[in-house]
């Protein structure tokens, strides 16, 4: 073999290489919620090095009200929280978070990432936003239901996921405040008591990629037909 094809063949191994490092970085993505920027409208995906997220504000809309069948409980250590789930608008999103809950999957969960003035994000049993539930659930985004218009306002519940469409799975996220996000979360609850604990997690010192420096716990999840 003359040093040409010595040559070309050291080439291709160095591309087989660097296209394997790829797919393996491309496989480990964290579930998360990019927001839009005030000077800019790019989307930013938080990774486990880079979460800081970007702010927008967003106009008032109209209330409205979609249907609901279930009340979830979130007993943490800063209180409760009580969710109302919207079965109409989202039903698959929410008989997988039911489902979940039932199976205690979320008991002694923490939120693992906690931003002031947007949102709180928990569900990842592992607690570094790169776990789930071992599976993806498809996305409901219905732009006709009510929850889809109202879009991401204060005390909505939706679901996170990697950025790419039908990627949700355990993952979920309330919001601390009106945003202006992208409609690629399917939102399946509302606050319906407990925004005080919700400003009081979202309120809490955090470390780095938004973590909070003492463990917030959902001690335990339950759920009630309404």
């Amino acid at each position: 073999m003359n040093k040409t094809n010595i040559l070309v063949w050291g080439i291709i191994i160095v591309i087989i290489v660097l296209a394997g490092i790829q797919w393996v970085q491309n496989s480990k993505v964290r579930e998360t919620v990019p927001i839009i920027s005030n000077s800019s409208t790019t989307l930013s995906t938080a990774t486990s090095s880079s979460t800081d997220q970007l702010i927008a504000t967003t106009t008032k809309t109209t209330s409205m009200n979609p249907q609901s069948a279930h009340t979830v409980t979130i007993e943490t250590n800063k209180g409760i929280i009580v969710i109302e789930t919207y079965d109409t608008d989202a039903p698959k999103t929410v008989q997988n978070f039911i489902t979940l809950a039932q199976k205690g999957f979320y008991n002694g969960v923490i939120f693992h990432r906690v931003i002031e003035g947007f949102m709180i994000q928990g569900g990842d049993p592992t607690g570094t936003g790169m776990g789930g539930a071992g599976y993806t659930i498809p996305d409901e985004l219905n732009p006709n239901a009510p929850s889809f218009k109202n879009g991401y306002v204060r005390g909505v519940v939706a679901m996170a996921n990697t950025g790419r469409p039908n990627t949700g799975g355990s993952q979920f996220f309330i919001m601390h405040k009106d945003y202006q996000l992208p409609n690629t979360y399917s939102i399946f609850g509302k606050v319906i008591s407990g925004m005080d604990v919700v400003d009081a997690i979202a309120t809490t010192q955090t470390g780095p990629g938004d973590k909070p420096v003492s463990d917030i716990v959902m001690k335990k999840v339950t759920v009630a037909a309404k």
